[in-house]
């Protein structure tokens, strides 16, 4: 049982069937398209707690232009009493230029803080603009990466039915005692049963080889063998 150059074209071909069979399980599973559908859904929950703070902010607005319009009223009816005549007596009067006077602050700090209320809502506008596009953007996304990945599967599973089938013939040319040991080899290695040995270093394990171990490589009466982690050396 020694070791053929073969090996290395068998191991090869193993490596890509595991890499497409973990692509397969993947696509099978819907990985791709789960993770499409979640990033869109995130973004269209942000864009729906945007809407919601344009909401309170709205009422908050809403609030304030009813105090505004009320205040407004008020001095609107004491400036018609304190100059139709209908109130002579001066205190009276004196109280109500002070009341107005209260009046027209009040009213100047609700406008002040309806502005930046009116500011914030068009910070919010331009936001809820940017996130509605981009929640809008990757909903047509998650169609499309449906659609990429059935394609995607369908490679897939023809390019495995190939290589399969190289792996078929070009596993009949080994020595059975040879292709167990590597197979099982390969159970136990990662997927990797067999390694090239280039200029004393191990390509499986990146380990360098002392002079005495290369020396029992060479001599060995079956499979060489990896001092370090025992895959089957090709030399």
């Amino acid at each position: 049982m020694t070791a053929d150059h073969r090996l290395l074209d068998l191991q090869a071909l193993d490596i890509a069937l595991d890499r497409l069979a973990r692509r397969r399980q993947a696509l099978e599973a819907g990985e791709d398209l789960a993770a499409a559908r979640a990033e869109a859904d995130a973004a269209e929950n942000g864009y729906g707690e945007i809407k919601l703070r344009i909401d309170a902010l709205d009422r908050e607005g809403g609030k304030l232009e009813h105090e505004i319009d009320s205040i407004s009223q008020k001095m609107a009816a004491e400036h018609k009493r304190m100059y139709d005549g209908s109130v002579a007596n001066a205190k009276e009067l004196d109280a109500m230029g002070r009341e107005i006077e209260n009046l027209t602050r009040r009213k100047t700090d609700r406008e002040d803080e309806l502005l930046v209320i009116l500011e914030q809502r068009e910070t919010l506008d331009a936001e809820a603009a940017r996130a509605k596009a981009r929640s809008e953007e990757l909903r047509v996304r998650v169609g499309q990466v449906a659609a990429d990945a059935q394609a995607e599967l369908l490679e897939v599973v023809t390019e495995v039915e190939g290589r399969s089938a190289d792996r078929r013939a070009l596993a009949s040319v080994f020595d059975p005692e040879l292709l167990e040991l590597y197979d099982d080899l390969r159970a136990q290695k990662k997927g990797v049963g067999a390694a090239a040995l280039i200029d004393g270093v191990c390509q499986g394990c990146h380990e360098t080889l002392s002079a005495v171990e290369l020396d029992h490589v060479k001599h060995a009466e079956g499979a060489p063998r990896c001092e370090h982690c025992r895959r089957i050396l090709i030399l």
